[in-house]
């Protein structure tokens, strides 16, 4: 184990937010041992790295890239902090260290896939579907708690720009001021009820890069921002239906995109959890069977106590090498 920790210390060491995770790409090449390696251009400046060890029939998967800002790594005895601890620098070591102690054993046919770009849209998973390759299983290590995901909501993105008419503060009357459209819009938004899932609950949504320059004693012209859902199996059609239906002369709606809510497999003798987050599986058409698993709580995932408890790393190889050898 000490070997595996002192991977993870190395690769939390290196900056990898999203947008700088090429360097760490270019280190994983050269650090990690297998027999077949190959580094493939995502497009964006950003790369993907696949190792093989044969023919993959079954493929480990996560994500070198994390949520800004870094946050050096800090360990003690039972615990490791820093940023992409538990999203997802814990779930690439762990899974590395399935794929060596599966070597170890004289196992073949699988590998492991590292991506870029998953905390902003999948771009990495996008690319990779791209290519010729084909596997018939595929598994993601996220920060599940160990437990694979039965089930993930969808996601849906929109822009929505708010359009005023500049006045004087004074005289609002003679204007329209684009923050109160935007206010209005949330409150239909607040009120509006979608239908609740069975397995997923309740539709969520968050909006982001609100933005709107207007001077203090001056009615706001234009407001953009981005609205952000995670929808369900019941809401995930609702969803566009009821945002298309508010686009008017003084908003303007562009979707853009998301993935649906889906279905994953749950291998034999695990308890499967629903959760609200989304990743790169969705987008990874390359494979036929998808199962999410790894170490560490979603709920650190993000902050700025992001953090892996040991333990839990030890669990998610056995869990890892497991999986391989029942399927």
């Amino acid at each position: 184990m000490k070997k595996t920790l002192k991977l993870l210390e190395s690769i939390l060491l290196q900056d990898s937010t999203s947008g700088h995770e090429r360097a760490l790409g270019e280190w994983l090449l050269d650090n990690l041992d297998a027999p077949h390696k190959t580094l493939m251009e995502v497009g964006d400046g950003t790369v993907n790295l696949l190792l093989s060890w044969g023919t993959p029939k079954l493929v480990y998967c996560t994500h070198m890239d994390t949520v800004p800002p870094y946050i050096p790594p800090v360990f003690d005895e039972h615990c490791v902090r820093g940023r992409g601890s538990c999203d997802a620098k814990g779930q690439l070591v762990a899974l590395y260290a399935a794929c060596k102690e599966l070597e170890r054993k004289g196992k073949t046919d699988f590998g492991l896939l590292v991506l870029s770009g998953e905390e902003t849209g999948s771009w990495g998973a996008k690319a990779f579907a791209r290519t010729p390759f084909k596997a018939p299983y595929l598994v993601i290590g996220e920060p599940t708690e160990n437990h694979p995901v039965s089930a993930s909501k969808g996601t849906k993105s929109f822009a929505v720009r708010f359009k005023g008419k500049a006045f004087h503060s004074g005289y609002p009357q003679y204007g329209v001021s684009a923050v109160n459209l935007f206010v209005d819009f949330v409150n239909r938004l607040r009120n509006k009820k979608f239908p609740e899932d069975e397995m997923l609950g309740e539709t969520t949504w968050n909006i982001g890069l609100l933005h709107s320059d207007n001077q203090q004693n001056i009615l706001s012209p234009e407001l953009w921002c981005r609205i952000y859902f995670r929808t369900t199996f019941a809401s995930d059609a609702a969803v566009g239906e009821w945002m298309a239906a508010q686009a008017c002369d003084s908003i303007e709606i562009a979707a853009r995109g998301g993935d649906s809510p889906s279905l994953y497999v749950v291998p034999e003798g695990l308890e499967g959890r629903p959760v609200a987050f989304g990743s790169d599986a969705p987008h990874l058409s390359n494979f036929e069977h998808k199962i999410i698993c790894g170490p560490g709580s979603i709920t650190c995932a993000h902050r700025d106590d992001e953090h892996l408890d040991i333990c839990d790393l030890e669990e998610a190889i056995a869990i890892y090498v497991n999986i391989f050898e029942n399927l």
